[in-house]
């Protein structure tokens, strides 16, 4: 956008946006006011909108316009303009809030916390702010709204670091929290008032709790202050009172949640954990009266708050069970939430389950699992009634709806705290309650067998339980399943079978069932509705029963021969052939090749077929490559693992080699047919990877052709798992002398392409070719270092690492860095081999020249574009150049900290002058890479 527009065109495309029916008009208004917001006539236009108040669309707009130029744009602004923005946005708010609308307040409220905390210049704007607003009773909905998102900004920027919108600091975050902390009696003062003065106003009710729990969150408020007053009772009336309006309920939970959060730091705040244990306890009875009124919303409230109470005193409940405030009421209080009859009440409850379960297993104490096994046995009890499914529903289990997930959350929970009651015990108990219940209902049934699978591989024989219940209970239940009637409901039928494959290592134990258990689950393979599921439970036999069902491994071929004439998915029919694969891994080596190669042909021929036919591809159908590209992945994946790899001798031929050359010519076949599909060319090059891993060096007969193939497709098709297949084979062949040079020209045949992608598609929208690109050249660094070094392209694939240094995708930068940090390690790694003068003479060539600007772009990286989780990798790039050598480093970095700049666009220094000569010392004095990493992030807290 070249020049402002006027006002009026503005408000022209504001009103197309909202009311022209056209969607090709609303198109083009949308774009063009997306411009208008990302160019800098935007503060201007915002604040003519907002000085005319001409209707809700436009002030929205000029509101929420003025909101984002200031957390993502601030820098377009001089200084000498911040003291008039920050007047104008007073006077707007001055102006509009009587008669505005709550988003319009909101937006100008974010507008304005956002301006304070980014201009130094401005103390104590929540005093500033109560003074001007505090006075009438019409402002208090802004004068709330802004001094309850002030406190909001600063504690998401604490969670928050590495925000990409308000970039404060430490040092201006720590003056802004002091701040805040210093006006704090003030506010509460006013909190205070207004819960007086405004009792019977809902809507600033519920501002009142907003507020105060942002100040809770913020951690500035004295919890002994707060404690004494009648401040804290207000939320709790409000909660305790059944008339009070959904909103106002909510903040009051919100409130409460917020000062339970901060009274965990029991030294700090004792008394107001007092308060809010008495508080929190005498909401039992209001809970009751919600649920016989079928009020949700108010018992999921009262359910997050008896939650937060229990998580907050965790420790004092391990400390002192039953007494004070670890009282054991709070678990009945959630137990009583864990019977609700909705169970998105339930799953409220889940976070803390988990982490009782976690400190009990840490402790390891019987006489605590003793005092909480009772709470753990009632929670499985209900757990497993809100595991029922509608008694009217019709088929096998939804596996894709809410319902569906919070079963499977279920399962997990379960898992996890089993250990405390003992999964024998809740096997047991759950058998017995089916068994002594007459005429139980199918749901009932299907609900305890679903727990029961939660726990059945956990049923071991010489745990510290007693076994007899084990070697009486399970064979009744596994026949009982067994003999389940072909009328019985099929989402028994389904959850029954799902058991059986749970129960794998006790049939394991017990062989002499393995045959009719076989004959069920082939049975449920022909079923419509039972074959993936009995697919999946066959593949859990055939994994834990490997030496026994070898004997059955012909039959298994007959099913897999059968497999597209099943109703199985395709996920189950590649995790059975990964079970069937298991089974050969503890077959003699001729039989395991036999075995094999029966296998991957029956893939390799369908692959074969579609070629051939020449038909289009659908996805997820028969005449989708894919599905046997994965099958044919699955098998040859078992067998690159050490303990499920065959041994293989010096000199012996490797029993799955001659497999693999086979297949080869189909898979090369796939790959230049389908060469421009990148779904079906990953998951070829995903297969052929398994394939070459599987063999190891005994697959040096396909390098030559795979090479070549690879290259001349990528110089068409740029597809990175090229590159990815491409550092397998540096990984497998890059020490044998005789294919270094064509891993070379491979390796040059790759960069031309795509440098040039990168160059034209930009680094940040090809994460994925950095990530392989990076793969393959430390690769080459790590196997053949001399190969790389000597080569013309080393430059530029160093420059395009420091360019790509800042990329913030996860991977990609994990691969650069661990490029730049093995080629500085090869200067000072096996300093006894022949070629180490060599090596540290070419990195030391590299370094004189990239040294510096390395070392800069690691700097700012760290400071402006890494999230602080990715800042260890950057840890070991910068700890290698000081090993290789410290006193060029040192120099590098100062000239890398000289060049940062010292302050905000708001004024506020980022580091004084000690911050960046004590981080300059941490740093080149570290003797561990975790000192550096720990310097790097406290650092990096400078400037976010």
């Amino acid at each position: 956008m070249d020049s402002a527009p006027s006002t009026e065109t503005v408000v022209q495309a504001i009103q197309t946006l909202y009311h022209n029916p056209d969607p090709a008009c609303k198109e083009r208004a949308s774009a063009w006011l997306g411009e208008l917001q990302r160019s800098v006539f935007a503060w201007e236009v915002a604040d003519q909108l907002l000085r005319n108040g001409q209707d809700l669309e436009t002030s929205y707009f000029a509101a929420q316009t003025m909101r984002t130029k200031i957390q993502y744009a601030f820098h377009e602004l001089p200084q000498s303009a911040h003291q008039s923005l920050k007047e104008s946005l007073l006077n707007h708010a001055q102006n509009l809030v009587s008669n505005a609308s709550p988003v319009i307040i909101t937006q100008l409220a974010l507008a304005l916390a956002d301006l304070a905390l980014q201009v130094a210049g401005w103390k104590c704007p929540a005093k500033e702010l109560i003074e001007k607003f505090g006075n009438t009773v019409g402002n208090l909905p802004f004068l709330l709204e802004v001094l309850t998102v002030l406190p909001e900004e600063v504690s998401s920027l604490l969670i928050h670091v590495n925000s990409r919108s308000l970039r404060l600091g430490a040092n201006r975050r720590g003056e802004v929290i002091e701040e805040l902390a210093g006006s704090c009696d003030l506010v509460v003062q006013l909190l205070i008032a207004c819960t007086q003065s405004c009792a019977a106003d809902s809507r600033v009710q519920a501002k009142v709790y907003r507020c105060l729990g942002s100040w809770f969150n913020l951690g500035v408020i004295q919890g002994e202050a707060v404690a004494t007053s009648q401040l804290l009772n207000a939320p709790f009336q409000a909660m305790h009172n059944p008339e009070t309006v959904s909103s106002v309920h909510e903040a009051a939970c919100d409130c409460i949640c917020s000062a339970l959060y901060v009274a965990e730091d029991i030294t700090r705040y004792e008394s107001l954990a007092n308060c809010l244990f008495q508080g929190v306890i005498s909401l039992s009875e209001p809970y009751h009266l919600s649920v016989a009124q079928e009020d949700i919303d108010k018992s999921l409230n009262y359910c997050r708050v008896f939650t937060e109470l229990a998580e907050s005193f965790l420790e004092l409940m391990m400390a002192a069970p039953g007494q004070g405030l670890g009282d054991l009421r709070i678990l009945d209080l959630l137990l009583a939430c864990v019977g609700h009859c909705q169970y998105e009440v339930a799953e409220i409850t889940f976070n803390f389950w988990y982490r009782l379960s976690e400190v009990l297993y840490k402790r390891d104490s019987t006489n605590l699992n003793t005092i909480f096994k009772p709470y753990f046995q009632r929670l499985i009890n209900s757990l497993s009634e809100h595991c029922r499914m509608d008694e009217d529903h019709e088929g096998i289990p939804d596996e894709t709806d809410d319902f569906a997930d919070f079963r499977i959350r279920v399962s997990e929970l379960i898992k996890d705290v089993v250990f405390i009651v003992g999964s024998i015990n809740v096997f047991t108990q759950l058998f017995r309650n089916l068994a002594e219940t007459p005429n139980t209902t199918w749901d009932v049934t299907e609900a305890h067998m679903y727990v029961m699978s939660a726990v059945a591989k956990n049923l071991m024989p010489f745990s510290v339980h007693s076994s007899s219940d084990e070697s009486e209970v399970v064979p009744q239940v596994l026949q009982a399943v067994l003999s389940l009637p072909q009328d019985a409901h099929i989402a028994v039928r389904y959850t029954g079978t799902q058991l059986v494959g749970e129960l794998c290592e006790w049939i394991d134990r017990h062989p002499d069932v393995l045959d009719s258990v076989l004959n069920f689950l082939l049975a449920g393979l022909q079923h419509p509705k039972l074959g993936s599921v009995s697919a999946t439970s066959l593949q859990n036999i055939c994994a834990a029963c490997r030496e026994q069902m070898a004997r059955h491994f012909k039959g298994l071929l007959q099913i897999v021969e059968a497999l597209d004439n099943l109703h199985i998915s395709n996920e189950a029919a590649v995790g059975l052939l990964k079970g069937i694969s298991l089974i050969l891994t503890k077959m003699p080596h001729d039989q395991l090749a036999v075995g094999l190669r029966a296998l991957c042909q029956i893939q390799a021929n369908r692959l074969s077929q579609l070629i051939v036919q020449n038909e289009s591809v659908k996805e997820g159908t028969r005449t989708d490559p894919t599905i046997f590209l994965d099958r044919l992945a699955s098998i040859f994946s078992l067998f690159q693992y050490r303990h499920t790899a065959p041994e293989v001798q010096n000199g012996q031929i490797h029993p799955c080699q001659q497999v693999v050359q086979e297949v080869w010519p189909v898979l090369s076949d796939t790959c230049n047919k389908y060469q421009a599909d990148i779904r079906i060319v990953e998951r070829c090059c995903r297969c052929i990877r398994f394939a070459v891993r599987c063999v190891g060096k005994q697959s040096a007969g396909l390098l030559q052709p795979l090479v070549t193939q690879m290259v001349n497709v990528y110089q068409v098709h740029q597809h990175s798992c090229f590159l990815y297949l491409g550092s397998i084979l540096v990984d497998e062949y890059g020490m044998e002398e005789g294919c270094r040079s064509g891993l070379l020209d491979m390796l040059k045949a790759f960069c031309g392409p795509t440098f040039q992608l990168l160059k034209t598609g930009g680094l940040r929208n090809h994460p994925d070719t950095i990530d392989d690109l990076f793969r393959l050249c430390a690769r080459f660094v790590q196997r053949c270092p001399l190969v790389i070094l000597h080569s013309e392209m080393i430059d530029a694939i160093l420059e395009c690492a420091m360019a790509a240094s800042t990329l913030d995708h996860r991977d990609a930068n994990a691969s650069v860095m661990k490029f730049l940090r093995d080629l500085v390690h090869t200067a000072i790694a096996n300093d006894c081999d022949d070629d180490y003068q060599v090596r540290r003479d070419m990195v030391e060539k590299l370094m004189v020249v990239r040294g510096p600007q390395l070392v800069q772009s690691l700097m700012s990286a760290t400071v402006f574009y890494l999230p602080s989780y990715m800042l260890p990798d950057v840890a070991d790039v910068v700890f290698e150049l000081m090993r290789y050598n410290r006193a060029s480093f040192c120099v590098w970095l100062e000239h890398a900290l000289k060049a940062l700049p010292t302050e905000t666009t708001g004024g506020a220094i980022n580091a004084t002058h000690k911050q960046l000569t004590d981080f300059h010392k941490q740093i080149t004095s570290a003797e561990e890479v975790k000192t550096v990493s720990s310097a790097l992030r406290d650092f990096s807290r400078l400037y976010r």
